[in-house]
């Protein structure tokens, strides 16, 4: 079992930077893809970005060249630096861990966190 807890989000003005964390819990961390996932009001949850317990890393399209994932498999802890927010950044923010080698959706998920909010005004 792994209990996931993120920190970081709150409230910036358009072009600011964040920076989420996510702690982990449990056995397993190093041995887990893991992954962020957003939510905005009124719609599906979709993955943000994704890394491989190998450090290979997955970002959608519109995060590409603005968010950085990583992880310190010795502080079981995953980051999400974020820069150049956008207000269509606005979201509920959650980690994710799964036992597969790759995660590409959030069907392959078995942990998530509680979420954390990230506000992001223009």
């Amino acid at each position: 079992q792994v209990q996931l807890v993120e920190f970081g989000g709150g409230l910036v003005q358009a072009g600011e930077s964040l920076r989420l964390s996510c702690t982990a819990s449990g056995s397993g961390f190093s041995n887990n893809a893991m992954a962020w996932f957003r939510q905005a009001p009124g719609l599906e949850r979709e993955l943000v970005a994704a890394i491989t317990r190998g450090q290979s890393t997955f970002y959608i399209d519109s995060v590409k060249g603005r968010f950085t994932i990583s992880r310190d498999n010795a502080k079981n802890t995953l980051y999400l630096q974020m820069n150049s927010l956008r207000p269509e950044d606005t979201a509920m923010y959650f980690c994710a861990a799964s036992r597969q080698t790759f995660i590409t959706t959030k069907e392959e998920i078995d942990y998530w966190g509680q979420g954390t909010q990230v506000t992001v005004s223009s």
